[in-house]
């Protein structure tokens, strides 16, 4: 075994050391890293300090550079029971109190 280990270091070592001396080493380090997660060594530090995923592959693949924060559109819709049904409008209904809105509990829950 450790005939085994000491090959595959001089192996790897006789591989890796001029790479890293012709100054490719730079260009193999991002690559590995865009094979293993989808980003460059640049995107990891754009991700961290802007606190979003940021990827150059995303760009390749028509989207933004990094992933927006979802909207979150909730839609101005007022409805109430009626008989047998529900009626929604764009607006409160002014002949009714604001209790009988549905999916409108906030008047429930304590301070």
């Amino acid at each position: 075994m450790k005939s085994f280990s000491r090959t595959l270091f001089l192996v790897s070592s006789i591989v890796l050391v001029p790479t890293a001396l012709t100054g490719c080493g730079i260009v193999a380090v991002e690559g590995a890293s865009v094979v293993m997660s989808d980003k460059a060594v640049s995107d990891h530090i754009v991700s961290w300090v802007s606190g979003k995923n940021c990827s150059v592959v995303r760009t390749e693949k028509g989207l933004t550079y990094c992933v927006e924060d979802e909207l979150k559109i909730t839609p101005k819709v007022f409805c109430y029971k009626t008989l047998g049904s529900v009626s929604c409008y764009n607006q409160p209904d002014p002949r009714r109190s604001p209790d009988e809105l549905m999916g409108q509990n906030d008047h429930n829950l304590g301070d």
